[in-house]
């Protein structure tokens, strides 16, 4: 068993960069990168966006001060500033605002360690 947990363990470690550097990407008006835990997805505001990330489709929908509200799969959350909220079986968290660009973290759950 000792033997065939390492290699399992050693697959996945070779892997792993493989799956995040395939998830990362951008198109008109984001980009994401993206590795095992999640995804930082950059939002262009003024530009309708759709990324699909982990799978699920993240929307940007509208900014209202510091309030940020996404459509996440088939959820639409609003999320302050700084803030984490379920959605769509993600955790979001939006950590930066600006006159130009939202960005929000998408994470699953999943930690690389």
């Amino acid at each position: 068993m000792p033997v065939q947990r390492m290699l399992a363990l050693s697959a996945f470690a070779l892997l792993t960069p493989l799956a995040a550097a395939a998830c990362s990407s951008s198109g008109p008006g984001y980009k994401s990168e993206c590795e095992v835990s999640g995804c930082t997805v950059t939002f262009t505001r003024g530009v309708n966006a759709k990324a699909t990330v982990l799978g699920i489709d993240a929307e940007l929908v509208a900014v209202n001060g510091n309030t940020v509200t996404l459509k996440v799969g088939g959820q639409e959350v609003s999320i302050p500033a700084g803030q984490t909220q379920p959605a769509d079986g993600l955790r979001a968290t939006v950590q930066e605002i600006t006159d130009d660009k939202v960005v929000v973290r998408l994470t699953t759950g999943v930690n690389a360690s």
